[in-house]
C-alpha cells in the first residue's frame, strides 16, 4: 500500500539499513496495544507472512481466511490477504483479551517493523522511523536487523525488494482496467500461487518462493503468450 506523503512529514529524516541503530525498542509495549486496533486493512501479508503462519498455526491462509481472521481486499488493483480487525474496538483477530500478540513468533513483516517503515528506491529500499506512529516516548536504540526478528536477514532483504517490485509490475499491468478480465485472470493466478497453495512449513521458504516464481512465470506465459 503505498502512502502519498514526503518522508519530512513521516519520519525523522533519516534512512537506516539493518545494522544500524534506531529508536524503535518499545519496551515490551507494557500493556499497550494501539497499533493492534484500528488498523482497518493495512496489515498486508506477503507470502512469507503465510508462510510463517503456517509455521506457528499449523493453518493455511485459506483456513485463516474461512475463520474471519484474515480478509482478502484490493490494494492498488491487486487482491492481497491482510489480517482482519474485528470487533467494537477493531482489533486485530489474533489480539488476546489481555491487550497481547497472540502470534507473536509469527506475526507479519508489518508488525515487526513497527515503527519503522521501508523506502523504496532504485531497486532497493531502506527503512525509515515513524514519527507521531507509536505513543512511547522513550523507545530505546536497537539494531534494524534485531526489531526485525527475522532470521537470515540478507536472503529476507532480497525477498522484500523481489515481492514489491514484482507487484509494482503487476499493478502497471491492470493499471485503468481493475475490472477487466485480464486483470481477474491475474489476480486469480496470484493469489493461488503465491498465497493460497499451502506451503511446506519443514522447507526453505525462499526456496519455494524461487519455484513459485519460475511456475508464475511459465503459467502466465502459457496463458498471454
Amino acid at each position: 500500500m503505498k502512502r502519498q506523503v514526503s518522508l519530512a512529514e513521516i519520519s525523522d529524516g533519516r534512512l537506516y539499513g539493518e545494522n544500524d541503530m534506531v529508536r524503535a525498542d518499545c519496551q515490551g509495549c507494557k500493556g499497550c496495544f494501539q497499533c493492534c486496533t484500528g488498523m482497518g486493512t493495512s496489515v498486508i501479508l506477503d507470502p512469507y507472512d503465510v508462510f510463517r503462519l503456517k509455521q506457528g498455526l499449523g493453518e493455511d491462509l485459506a483456513q485463516l481466511l474461512a475463520k474471519g481472521q484474515a480478509q482478502l481486499n484490493v490494494v492498488d488493483g491487486i487482491i492481497l490477504p491482510n489480517l482482519s480487525m474485528a470487533g467494537p474496538g477493531e482489533r486485530c483477530a489474533f489480539l488476546t483479551g489481555e491487550g497481547r500478540c497472540g502470534i507473536h513468533g509469527s506475526r507479519p513483516g508489518i508488525c515487526r517493523l513497527f515503527p519503522l517503515g521501508r523506502y523504496y528506491e532504485n531497486g532497493d529500499f531502506r527503512y525509515f522511523l515513524q514519527t507521531g506512529e507509536c505513543r512511547e516516548k522513550n523507545r530505546l536504540k536497537v539494531k534494524v536487523g534485531k526489531w526485525l526478528d527475522t532470521p537470515d536477514t540478507e536472503r529476507y532483504h532480497g525477498f522484500v525488494c523481489s515481492w514489491h517490485f514484482f507487484l509494482n509490475g503487476l499493478e502497471e499491468q491492470v493499471k485503468g482496467a481493475e475490472d477487466s478480465e485480464p486483470a481477474k485472470r491475474l489476480n486469480l493466478l496470484l493469489l493461488q500461487n503465491f498465497f493460497l497453495t499451502p506451503y511446506d512449513g519443514e522447507r526453505d521458504f525462499y526456496q519455494q518462493y524461487q519455484e513459485r516464481t519460475e511456475r508464475w512465470e511459465h503459467q502466465w506465459e502459457q496463458k498471454n503468450g
